[in-house]
Parts: C-alpha cells; sequence; structure tokens
C-alpha cells in the first residue's frame, strides 16, 4: 500500500513540474501580465492586443530578440510587440512584400530571377532578369499577381529544416549562392519561408499571411523595378516616388564595380578569401575608388577659375575626411593648392546654441553654426582679400580669436569645406552657385548577401561608426547604438534632403569591409547584454557578420584608405 501511495505521490510531482513547464508568466508591453500555454503562439496573443496598438502588429520581440507572430511563447518570459510605426515593423513588412514579388514573379516566370539592389526613390530597386526583357506590360501583370495572392490570403509558413536538406533544396532549385551561404552557417536547423509551392530563406521575421500585404506600389524602372512600401512617417500609406537621378547613377556604378571584381555575394567574397587573392580584391577596390577621386579633382581643375568652393557632405561614418583629405592631394597633384576650412570653428558660443525636443544642445542643427559670420568670411577670401578666422575651443564653448593669423586665396586655391549642411544652400548662401562644387559621400554597398537578401547601407554605416567611436574615443558600442537613432533622425533633416543637389557623388563603400570590420565590431556587440533595449540590434548585426569569412590580410589596406579612418593607421589622423 505504502508503495502505491509513493507512486501517487510521484506521479502528481511528474504532472505538477510538467504543468509548470506548460505555463508561463508572460509580461506583454504596457504592464499587462498573464500566464500563456508554451504551445500559444504570438499570433494569437497579439490579436487579442492588437486593440491597444495604432497599427498593425507585425511581429515581437521575446526576451529582447525579435521573433515572427507564428512562434510559440515557449519558455520566455518578456514580450514587446513590434507594429508598423517602428523601424523593425517596417522592414519586416518591406521584406514580407519582396517575398509577395519574388512569389509571384517565380509563378509567372519560373526562369526568371530577382535580384533585390537597393534603397532608392523611397522604395527598393529589384533586378529581374528574364526572357525577353522587362516592360511595363510584364511589370503590371506581376503587379496583377501579387494583388491576386494577396486576395487568396495565402499562409506564409516557416518550416524549420535540417541545414543538409535546405542546401539540397536549394541547389535543386539553382540557388546556388544561397546554398552555399547556408553551408556555411554553424547552425543546425534553418528556417524556410513557405507560400505554396514557393520556398525562400530571407534572414529575418516575416508576416505569416499573405492578406495583410496589400499597401504597396510597383514601379516600371528601367532596367528593373521599384516596389515602394509604407516608411515610418505615414505607416499605413505607400509614398510617393521621388526622383533621385544622381543617386540612382552612383549606384549603378556600385553594380559595375561589383561586376569589375567578380564579387556580387557574399559567398563569392568568401572564396576569395578561401583561395587566397583577396589581396586583389582589396587593391582592385582601392584603386577604384583612386580613379574616382582623380576623376572628380580632374573636373574641378578643368573649371578651377570657376569652382571656387568645393562642399563635401555626407551621412555618419561614409569617410567623408578621408575623402576630403585624398581629393585635396589629387588636386596637388593637378597643381591645385586648396585651403581647408572646418565648419567646427563657426559654431555659436555655447549659450546660443539652439536646443532639440530633449533640452539637449543641437549641434547638428544648421542654427548651431553662426552662419552669417561664415559668409562673410568666404565672401573675402573670394575677392581675393585677407580674412581672420576664428578657433572654436570645445572646452569652453566659445569661438577664439587671439593669435589666429590671417589668410588669403590665390588663383588656384579653393576652399574645401566638409560638413553635414555642405549641399544646404543656406549655409553658402552667398556664393553663387555656379561658383560652387558639390560633393555627397555615402557608402552604398555593392555587395548582396545572396539574390534576395541586399545589405543596407545604414548597417555598413553603422558597422564603421562602432569601431571608430570604440578606437578613438573609448566608447562602448551599447553608447554608439543608443546615439545611432538620434544620428539617423539627423541626417534624415539635414543631409538626405539636400543629396541631390551634389554635382557628383561618391561611393565609399569597399566591397571587402566587413571582412575586415568583423573581427573588431564582434567581440564589442557580444558585450551588450540581453536587459539592455539596443541587444536586438546587437544581434541582428552579430548575425549579419556571420555570414562573412574572417579577412586577416589587413597588411594589404592602404594607410590612406577610408576604412583606416575606422579602423586605425590612417595616414590622415593621429
Amino acid at each position: 500500500m505504502r508503495d502505491w501511495v509513493n507512486i501517487c505521490i510521484y506521479i502528481c510531482l511528474i504532472l505538477l513540474n510538467f504543468d509548470r513547464k506548460r505555463v508561463l508568466n508572460m509580461m506583454i508591453t504596457k504592464g499587462y501580465e498573464k500566464k500563456y500555454e508554451q504551445s500559444v503562439t504570438l499570433q494569437e496573443i497579439a490579436e487579442e492586443h492588437q486593440h491597444s496598438y495604432e497599427h498593425k502588429i507585425v511581429a515581437a520581440r521575446l526576451d529582447n530578440v525579435i521573433r515572427d507572430l507564428q512562434t510559440p511563447v515557449g519558455n520566455y518570459q518578456t514580450i514587446e510587440f513590434i507594429d508598423m510605426s517602428s523601424e523593425d515593423g517596417l522592414n519586416i513588412y518591406r521584406r514580407s512584400v519582396v517575398f509577395l514579388l519574388i512569389t509571384a514573379v517565380h509563378e509567372l516566370y519560373p526562369s526568371a530571377e530577382v535580384v533585390v539592389k537597393f534603397s532608392a526613390n523611397k522604395g527598393l530597386y529589384c533586378d529581374i532578369s528574364m526572357e525577353g526583357g522587362l516592360n511595363e506590360e510584364v511589370v503590371k501583370k506581376i503587379e496583377d499577381c501579387m494583388r491576386q495572392i494577396v486576395i487568396e490570403n495565402r499562409p506564409i509558413q516557416k518550416k524549420s529544416l535540417p541545414r543538409e536538406e535546405a542546401v539540397r533544396i536549394f541547389k535543386e532549385s539553382q540557388q546556388i549562392e544561397k546554398a552555399n551561404l547556408i553551408t556555411a552557417l554553424s547552425q543546425e536547423r534553418v528556417s524556410i519561408y513557405y507560400c505554396g509551392e514557393f520556398y525562400d530563406y530571407l534572414y529575418g521575421a516575416m508576416l505569416g499571411s499573405t492578406a495583410c500585404l496589400g499597401c504597396f506600389a510597383l514601379d516600371y524602372y528601367a532596367p528593373g523595378i521599384l516596389i515602394r512600401t509604407p516608411q515610418k512617417d505615414n505607416p499605413e500609406v505607400v509614398p510617393a516616388s521621388s526622383n533621385q537621378a544622381k543617386f540612382t547613377t552612383v549606384l549603378a556604378e556600385s553594380k559595375e564595380w561589383a561586376g569589375i571584381l567578380h564579387c556580387d555575394y557574399v559567398p563569392d567574397l568568401n572564396r576569395h578569401n578561401k583561395m587566397g587573392d583577396i589581396g586583389d580584391i582589396i587593391r582592385i577596390s582601392e584603386a577604384l575608388q583612386e580613379k574616382k577621386i582623380a576623376q572628380i579633382a580632374d573636373h574641378i581643375t578643368q573649371d578651377i577659375d570657376t569652382l571656387r568652393l568645393i562642399l563635401i557632405a555626407g551621412p555618419s561614418s561614409s569617410g567623408k575626411t578621408s575623402f576630403a583629405q585624398r581629393l585635396r592631394i589629387q588636386l596637388r597633384v593637378n597643381g591645385i593648392k586648396p585651403v581647408s576650412i572646418s565648419l567646427d570653428d563657426y559654431f555659436c558660443d555655447r549659450e546660443q546654441t539652439p536646443k532639440n525636443e530633449k533640452g539637449e544642445y543641437d549641434f547638428e542643427a544648421l542654427a548651431a553654426l553662426d552662419v552669417d559670420l561664415f559668409n562673410k568670411h568666404l565672401v573675402e577670401l573670394l575677392k581675393g582679400r585677407e580674412a581672420t578666422l576664428p578657433h572654436y575651443n570645445f572646452v569652453t564653448g566659445k569661438r577664439e580669436w587671439e593669435g589666429n593669423v590671417p589668410i588669403s586665396l590665390g588663383r588656384k586655391q579653393p576652399i574645401i569645406i566638409e560638413g553635414i549642411h555642405g549641399l544646404n544652400e543656406k549655409l553658402t548662401a552667398s556664393i553663387p552657385r555656379e561658383k560652387k562644387y558639390k560633393i555627397y559621400i555615402s557608402a552604398l554597398t555593392q555587395l548582396n548577401i545572396d539574390a534576395h537578401n541586399r545589405i543596407p547601407t545604414t548597417d555598413a554605416r553603422l558597422l564603421r561608426r562602432i569601431v571608430r567611436d570604440y578606437q578613438t574615443r573609448a566608447s562602448s558600442a551599447l553608447k554608439t547604438l543608443r546615439q545611432w537613432p538620434d544620428v539617423r533622425a539627423g541626417e534624415e533633416k539635414n543631409i538626405f534632403p539636400f543629396q541631390e543637389e551634389a554635382d557628383v557623388m561618391f561611393n565609399s563603400a569597399l566591397i571587402y569591409e566587413v571582412g575586415i570590420l568583423k573581427k573588431y565590431v564582434t567581440p564589442l556587440l557580444e558585450k551588450i547584454t540581453p536587459e539592455e533595449p539596443e541587444y536586438t540590434k546587437a544581434i541582428r548585426l552579430l548575425d549579419f557578420c556571420r555570414y562573412f569569412d574572417d579577412i586577416y590580410a589587413e597588411d594589404d589596406i592602404p594607410n590612406n584608405s577610408i576604412l583606416r579612418e575606422f579602423i586605425g593607421k590612417s595616414c590622415f589622423f593621429n
């Protein structure tokens, strides 16, 4: 009898323990707390809480890691929903619409190839290679098919497969670069999304149904297409396209450079690295940039009597300072002796500096500069007169004049000015436009992860900044990630609206750079713990870096390389 009692007690303990594992104390956003069984999906919980959100919920963070709504809550302790008002939410929505596009193209034209390229003109540009070529009629047919799939409300199902099986599937469908990439992963299982008979591996969460993917526009954008989805300022509306002809030209140039290097996708770069010829890739990449800088210098030299003011602008970590130094050297080769003026010396005294919505000094605002004094000095110098320029003391927050020697310009001495407001006509309003030569710098990555997964330019710049902040300012990756949203907001306000004002655009991205940056940035990102809100972005960047093999041929990088501005040993910086 005692044995039976012991057995019953043992069974009860097992059942109690099982129940404890099945039921979870889950913290929902906005302080709501509720218990859920482990098998309950995020989709079910999202439907329960959608009424509390103004915009559609598209994913969630489980213990600060982004998961799609098909994911069961399992053993996770906290949940935070992601809706369309956030950058992460918009990226998930756009990724899902891209999957919809690829699905439609596959159904209509099975032999066609879609290559997702870059952001441009308020949309995402994609190449479509197909027999007979692309035209307006074909694009309309693709859009109609996409909208029909939306009406059909097809499920987008995620399946977890052994890595070997996923590789086999992609080899059979001739997606060789994708198979090669998955082969190199250390994980044993791979998540693949299916829509009907079509499947793909898109390196991030997606929505679980096509029914909610109708908010898009598709434009014929020869030789490819432009797909537009909502943006952060209005997550329910597709933005009108904008004309960015110059920006699109430099993107086409980056594609040409990738072709010269025979390096379209990350597996191509990894293969060059394994074969031992990465040194050639580095040297050719650097030579392509040097040739472009020389061409810009030649253009300025040909019209030097008119072009007296060279203005250089670009977003954070685009390599503006290194570019300005290299351009100065190329101009010297042509017999031109430019004079550099620092905008930093024209900051207003600290107490006159405007403040942002947080009550903090806004040093990125145009009003933070004494624009009137700056223009007065430009006019005097360009008329051949002497001008005494100030020096800004960042410790005291005041301009200083004592001991400053007056300067003047000769006929072949243009002024080089580098700063975030360089393309804004208000900065140099006193100088006629025809006397200015404006240069926009950005880091437009030539490389794709594979045909359907691009590398966002913003991520490439963020990796650069994390490394530079640590190398030059001893700042942690956590601090850089915390500052990044404010940096991006400043770019959207002060830089991107003026990029089409440029006379020429320069692409500072180097096709090999992530393989170099990886070993610097990985240990910095790994220090960020799950308790920090920035952990989500840190994990995403770490996952991105894992696709790249480490490149150790650092001695092959010249000391005037733009990359040296970030990793060190640049001849332009102490």
